[in-house]
Parts: C-alpha cells; sequence; structure tokens
C-alpha cells in the first residue's frame, strides 16, 4: 500500500477523472433529454400542421359567392382612398415593420383587409359608429340580439388567421351574412352610436365560441328565472294567535332527510358519471390558436359597472374572465388601434384593460406628445445604430407625424336598418267567453289573410272563417261544423267569379258543388246620379257524387253539369267494373217558341253514349221525364245557389255586429256576470209565487188538477186511482199532440212563406237594386234558418213524446197515493 505522496497525488488524478466522467455521463444524458424533447415537440407540430392544413385546406364550399355582389352601385369612397386614407396605410405600415422587427414570434397584425372592391382599408375606418332610430336599439343587450338573429353565421375559410377581407356594416346588413369579424364590426358600429365604450377585438376563442357550437349548453327556454330572496320582516303582535307547536319527530325528520340526501348524492354522482362518458369534449388540437372576433365593453360609460365582451354569434354576454376566451392580439374602435402586449398564458382572466396604460398596450397613433414605447425602445436604439444621420432624422419626421396624424373619418356609407325588420309579420289573437264562440283570429300582414276560428254552438255552426276583406263577393273561406246542419255543408270558398261548396254525410250522396258566376254589369242612369246593379248571373252549375252501391254504375250519376246561359244539361256516371269510358248524357233543352208549339221529345235533343254498347237502349219517353226532372232539379238548384249566397251574406252581417258589440257569455250560474239571467230567474220566481202562493220551491202536483176534479179525496179506491191516472195520462197525451200540431202549423206557415218569397225573387229579379236583393236574401236566409230550427223541434218531439209518456206512467206507477191500487194494474 503506497502512502507516500506520490500516492496521494495518484489518488487525486483518479478522482479528478472519475469527475470528469461522471460530468460527461450527466451532458451525455442531457442531451438524450434534448433530444428527446426535440422529437415529441417535433412530432407535436407535425400534428398541428396536418391539423391546421386539414382545416385550411377543407374542401368545404361556402353556400354564398361573396364574388358574385354587385359593387356598381357603392359610393365612391368603397372604391378608393383618400389622400388621409393614404397616408394613414403608410403610418400602418411602418407600425407593422417596426412590431414584426421588435416581436417577430407573433403573429402579423390585422390592420388594412380589403373591402368589397378589393381596396385596402384601415380597419378603425370600417367602424361606423351609429345610432339607430329604434328603442330596441338602444341597449347593449337589444342591439346584440338584433346582430345575432338578423344575420347568418360563415365561419373564417381558415380558423387559424384572421380574414383577407372585411366588408363594410352596410353590405354585411344587406346581404345578412357574416363572418366573426363582420358580427364584430356591425355590432361595435351600433354601440358606438348608442354611447357605450366598445372596441372590436382579434384574439382567440375555444372551438364552441368560434362555431357557435351550443350543444352543451342549457336551452335558453328550460332556464329559470333566479329569485330573488325575500326578507323575513316579523311583526310582534300580542294579539296574534299563537301557531300550534310542531309535533313531528325532529329525529325522524333528519333522519329522512340525511337518507334524501345521501340518495340525491348519488343519483346526482351516477348521473354526472353517464354525463361525462356520453359528452366527454374531444381534444382539440388546435387549442389556443383559433382566432375570434369579439366586441369588448369598457366599463364607464352608459353606467356600465364593469368591463365585459360580447360574443356577437350568440349576442351573449361573458366577464373578462371567462375561460373560453384564449388571448388578445389587438382591439380597435373608430378612433385608434392597440397591439396587446400583456401575457396570455393564462387566457383573458389576468389582462388589464386600462387602454391608456403604455405597458400593457401599445397605441398606434398616440393622442398625446409623448413618443412611442414601440418605436423608442431600446432594440431599436441598437438595430438603427449603424444608420447615417440623414435616414435618422427622415425616421423622425414620419414619427413626428405618425404621433399628430388623426383617425380619417369612416368610409362606409351611413347604417340603415329598415322598418320592415321591425313590422309584425303575424298576429295571433286569442280569446275566452264570447258570445260568438270565437276563439282565435291570425291575422297575416304581408297578405292581409285574416283567419278566425270558432268553438261549436256558433248561430251558422261556423268553424272556420278566411277572408281578406268583409266585403261581399269576395274572396273568403269558410267551414263549418257539419253536424249542426241539414244540407252537410262542411266548407265554402267564394270570390267574385265562382263559388265552391263541400259536403258531407248527405243521402243523395253529393260532396261537391261549383257554380260559376258571370261579373255584374253595371247600369249607369243618363243623369249618370244613380247606379243599379244586376245580380250575378249564374253561367253554370257542376254537381259530383259518390258512388251509391245500390244503383248499377251505369245509372249512378258522378257529374252533373247545368249550363244555365247554354240551355244544356250534362250528366257523366259512375264507371262500370273493367271498362275505362263511363256512359254519358248531353240533353239540349228546347226554346220557349218550340215548347209552345210541341211537348215532343227528339233524338236531336238527347246526344246518348251508353258504355259497352253501341246502341240506344233507353225510350224518347223516359227521357223526356228524365229532362223535365232535371229542368226542376235545375230551378231548386238555382234556389239553393241564392239561399247560399244569402247566408254569407247574413253571416258576413252577423259577424260585423258581433265585432261592433263583443258580449262576453257568463255561466247561468255566475249572478254576479250574468245579470240578464239572474233577472229573468227573479222574474220566473216571482211569477211561480204569484200563480201558487202556497208553494215554496217545491214541484208542482201533476196529480193536483185531477184530485181537485175529484174532490180531493182523503182515501181513494181502486177505481178511482185507475181513472185519476187515466184521466192524467189522457190530458198528458192531448198536450204531446197539440205541441207537435203547434211546431208543424208554424213550420207550414215558415214553408208557404218561403215559396212566396221565392215567387217574388224570380218576378222582380232583374228590377231589384243590390241592396234590395240583400235585404231580400238576408231575409230568405232567417226564413231558412226558423224552417231549419222548426224541423229538429218537430223531429225531435216525435222522438222524445213515447218516451215522456212512458216515463209519466212509471211515475204515476210508483206515486204512494196510486201504489197500493196501481202495484198489480
Amino acid at each position: 500500500m503506497v502512502t507516500g505522496p506520490g500516492g496521494e497525488a495518484l489518488a487525486e488524478d483518479r478522482g479528478i477523472e472519475m469527475e470528469v466522467l461522471e460530468e460527461k455521463e450527466e451532458e451525455e444524458q442531457k442531451e438524450e433529454e434534448l433530444k428527446a424533447l426535440e422529437i415529441s415537440s417535433e412530432l407535436h407540430d407535425t400534428k398541428t400542421k396536418l391539423s391546421v392544413e386539414q382545416i385550411c385546406f377543407s374542401s368545404d364550399v361556402p353556400d354564398f359567392d361573396w364574388n358574385s355582389i354587385d359593387t356598381s352601385q357603392l359610393p365612391d369612397s368603397y372604391k378608393m382612398n383618400s389622400p388621409r386614407e393614404k397616408k394613414l396605410l403608410r403610418i400602418a405600415d411602418h407600425y407593422h415593420q417596426q412590431y414584426t422587427h421588435l416581436c417577430p414570434e407573433r403573429k402579423p397584425l390585422f390592420l388594412h383587409p380589403v373591402n368589397e372592391c378589393g381596396v385596402e382599408k384601415f380597419v378603425s375606418t370600417t367602424v361606423r359608429p351609429t345610432l339607430l332610430p329604434y328603442t330596441e336599439l338602444y341597449h347593449w343587450d337589444g342591439c346584440a340580439s338584433f346582430v345575432s338573429d338578423y344575420l347568418t353565421m360563415e365561419p373564417l375559410k381558415c380558423p387559424l388567421t384572421p380574414p383577407s377581407s372585411l366588408y363594410s356594416p352596410t353590405t354585411i346588413l344587406k346581404y345578412q351574412r357574416g363572418n366573426c369579424f363582420d358580427f364584430s364590426v356591425l355590432l361595435c358600429s351600433m354601440l358606438i352610436g348608442a354611447g357605450y365604450d366598445a372596441y372590436c377585438v382579434n384574439g382567440y376563442a375555444t372551438h364552441n365560441i368560434c362555431s357557435l357550437d351550443e350543444s352543451l349548453e342549457e336551452c335558453p327556454l328550460l332556464r329559470k328565472p333566479q329569485e330573488v330572496p325575500k326578507e323575513d320582516v316579523k311583526k310582534s303582535n300580542k294579539y296574534r294567535v299563537k301557531s300550534l307547536p310542531d309535533m313531528h319527530s325532529k329525529f325522524e325528520l333528519q333522519q329522512e332527510a340525511k337518507k334524501k340526501a345521501e340518495t340525491e348524492a348519488t343519483e346526482k354522482k351516477e348521473r354526472g358519471e353517464r354525463d361525462m362518458e356520453a359528452e366527454e369534449p374531444t381534444c382539440d388540437h388546435l387549442c389556443g390558436l383559433r382566432v375570434h372576433a369579439w366586441v369588448l365593453v369598457l366599463s364607464g360609460k352608459r353606467e356600465v359597472p364593469e368591463t365585459f365582451f360580447i360574443d356577437p354569434f350568440t349576442g351573449n354576454s361573458y366577464s373578462t374572465m371567462d375561460e373560453q376566451f384564449l388571448g388578445i392580439e389587438s382591439v380597435w374602435n373608430h378612433k385608434n388601434y392597440w397591439v396587446n402586449m400583456q401575457d396570455c398564458r393564462n387566457g383573458c382572466k389576468d389582462l388589464v384593460f386600462d387602454l391608456s396604460d403604455a405597458v400593457h398596450w401599445e397605441i398606434m397613433l398616440s393622442e398625446t406628445d409623448k413618443p412611442l414605447q414601440l418605436l423608442l425602445g431600446a432594440e431599436k436604439k441598437n438595430e438603427l445604430f449603424d444608420r447615417n444621420v440623414d435616414d435618422m432624422e427622415e425616421e423622425e419626421e414620419e414619427e413626428e407625424e405618425e404621433i399628430s396624424f388623426a383617425m380619417p373619418p369612416s368610409w362606409v356609407a351611413p347604417i340603415q336598418i329598415s322598418p320592415k325588420g321591425t313590422e309584425a309579420v303575424e298576429v295571433k289573437e286569442w280569446f275566452k267567453n264570447r258570445e260568438d264562440m270565437l276563439d282565435m283570429r291570425e291575422v297575416n300582414k304581408q297578405t292581409q289573410l285574416t283567419t278566425e276560428y270558432f268553438s261549436p254552438g256558433h248561430l251558422f255552426g261556423l268553424k272556420v272563417h278566411a277572408y281578406k276583406s268583409m266585403n261581399p263577393q269576395t274572396e273568403r273561406v269558410m267551414e263549418f261544423y257539419t253536424e249542426t246542419r241539414v244540407d252537410g255543408l262542411q266548407k265554402l270558398a267564394e270570390n267574385a267569379s265562382e263559388m265552391k261548396e263541400y259536403f258531407m254525410g248527405r243521402d243523395d250522396f253529393k260532396y261537391f258543388q261549383h257554380t260559376e258566376f258571370r261579373t255584374k254589369r253595371k247600369k249607369v242612369t243618363l243623369a249618370g246620379v244613380g247606379t243599379d246593379v244586376n245580380s250575378r248571373p249564374i253561367v253554370q252549375i257542376k254537381e259530383c257524387f259518390h258512388r251509391n252501391l245500390q244503383k248499377p254504375a251505369d245509372e249512378d250519376i258522378a257529374e252533373r253539369v247545368f249550363l244555365i246561359e247554354e240551355e244544356m244539361i250534362q250528366l257523366t256516371y259512375h264507371l262500370k267494373d273493367k271498362y275505362i269510358t263511363a256512359s254519358k248524357k248531353d240533353f239540349f233543352k228546347p226554346t220557349e217558341s218550340y215548347r209552345k208549339q210541341s211537348e215532343i221529345m227528339t233524338p236531336e235533343m238527347c246526344i246518348t253514349y251508353q258504355a259497352g254498347s253501341s246502341e240506344q237502349h233507353t225510350k224518347l219517353v223516359h227521357l223526356y221525364k228524365l229532362l223535365q226532372k232535371l229542368t226542376e232539379e235545375e230551378k231548386q238548384l238555382k234556389q239553393q245557389v241564392w239561399r247560399s249566397q244569402a247566408e254569407v251574406l247574413k253571416i258576413l252581417e252577423i259577424r260585423e255586429n258581433e265585432e261592433a258589440d263583443i258580449k262576453l257569455s257568463a255561466s247561468i250560474y255566475d249572478t254576479e256576470r250574468n245579470e240578464k239571467k239572474r233577472q229573468e230567474y227573479e222574474a220566473m220566481m216571482n211569477a211561480k209565487k204569484d200563480e201558487f202562493p202556497g208553494q215554496n220551491e217545491q214541484d208542482l202536483d201533476y196529480l193536483a188538477p185531477f184530485l181537485i176534479q175529484m174532490g180531493s179525496p182523503e182515501k181513494m179506491t181502486r177505481r178511482q186511482a185507475l181513472r185519476l191516472r187515466d184521466n192524467c195520462l189522457s190530458d198528458f197525451k192531448n198536450r204531446l199532440v197539440s205541441k207537435a200540431n203547434i211546431i208543424q202549423a208554424r213550420f207550414e206557415k215558415e214553408v208557404e212563406e218561403l215559396q212566396k218569397k221565392n215567387q217574388l225573387f224570380q218576378e222582380n229579379q232583374n228590377q231589384l237594386s243590390e241592396k234590395e236583393e240583400a235585404d231580400l236574401l238576408a231575409d230568405y236566409s232567417e226564413t231558412m234558418f226558423r224552417i231549419h230550427i222548426l224541423a229538429l223541434r218537430l223531429d225531435r218531439e216525435k222522438q222524445t213524446a213515447p218516451q215522456k209518456y212512458l216515463a209519466l206512467e212509471e211515475k204515476l206507477r210508483k206515486d204512494p197515493r196510486l201504489a197500493e191500487h196501481l202495484g198489480h194494474a
């Protein structure tokens, strides 16, 4: 073992060598780690680059072609730059050169994109402050809602870079579409005009914000309004009744609450896990790189208490601390442009929005005499050290011009919003408790079409009434409750030249009728003062029938056409099985002179086609009888058409009266509102008291009149009981027959009156004025309505009379005064 000085030196040399080797190993290990990090970074950059290329070079083509818009009518300010604008562009280029030199790692600024005419315009001059003459657009939320609702969102062509163009707000409003920058400039212009301290922002946001993806947001319709907590104010009152003591077990309540809380926590946890599995967001490789534009509103003006963001796509406001906004490059308004010099690693949470702070925000056009921090930095002085004195003097002169230069006015034409955007397109009204049974009214302001909906119970069974004018013989459609009508009318459509009627459930199988009219002709007197308007002449009436299986197909009429002016009747029958053509008959009515001379039917008066046979089997006598029957039915059909016209006129008259004097219906039990029913009830009760003073709120005794005739015996024999029953039943039967006879007499009288009015109308049709004709038709319609009611009452009496008789007989049998004698009768 060596212990001398030489050994110690050798040991020291070996120790040094070991330290050197260890240092080399550490350096090699560090180099390997750096290489691994570089490879990982390169892989990440490659993935990001691939994602960027995949998105920026997407094959999706926008729906709207902006290159096809017409710019020929735009003002000259859109197509060229003024001298001040040209100077502003030079200042902006110089500013951008200094910016890229001092901040080479940052992205280029969004300064002067081209407009719709291909001319470069500085972004601040694209903002056009405007106060619009609508109260809804005086507040920020109204402006934001208008922009988000009125415009259609278009995504950026490349989500990682600002757009190469920025169109004027007037063009964006005209075509109602744009990207986030277009939205923001328009919204900022409206907010500045309304007095807000607003700025456009060029920055970065999440994928959901940039793409208007609200799939994970709560539906606005499901959001509950915030409840304002009410303070419990206890007032001492010595006369207050003490509340009963709580007899529930507090321990049991605590156990129930604890168990309920545990159950809710378990369900919430399971539901959260399911939601996380179902809605786990995918990793966005471009997070922090997606470009977005929004609006910044600073506190101070318009009593804004706190600075906030507005997303122009949704119109919603956000706090500046919101995590969905990831960074800001620059902001601008109509006066200046600011570059953000703050770190955005934590998004916008830590940003200071004091734009006068030159440390955090670099202004382009200084509003003071102080030199720009960006232009006079230490790095710039080192770079410019090698330049000659002349270049330095020229740049100092340019800097002085930039400092004193003011922003030129906006090149955009005044922003105007047409009142059409605020006009109502459709108005809906709902009603209740109206006597006219009106439920809802829809008014289309564009077509001026009014549609009214009625509940069952209207006087004419009206269900729907659609019209543009309440004037007669104008275009309208009426629908009816078919179960309340004798004729089965379901729908009636009318205009000046035709009337279409649709039917359901008729015994004659008719389902459609089409009447054509000739336009009225006005006769003007020689003095030119008065006019006399003839009735609408009927040109033709067409009827369509469903198949009646009880008749052969070639005898069952499918279509019947009465050509009034041509004196012709056309019949088309239903198709027979395995036939493609239908049998037909065409009748030519003889002239008046021919009818006076002869009543013989000639073959020329009828053309017959029998499907499946070339021979004519029908004899002339039968054809003549058929022609007579059709002629009579034609007269009745014309009367039916006139009745329909009269009914329409009556409905219009009643509707005008109902709208002029709207009345509400109240229940007969609601004496507070139904004053009329209350008075009627009181009058009826008073009359009953006067007639039967000894009876109070009791039913009349149906045996009392007959007992009085018998002397009101205290005890009756079987014979007396049978006679009492027979007299009561006989009297009741006579009253039923008498009531039916009265209804029948009234019915026959109304029918006779109707026939007289028909004859009067036929004789004086051409001499009646329009008002006289309308009055006559209205009176005719009222008569038809009374006939309809009487027919219903008569039919009801015939159906219910036997039931009433049997009911009275059963009541008499169970009457205690007669029961012992009629039990076995």
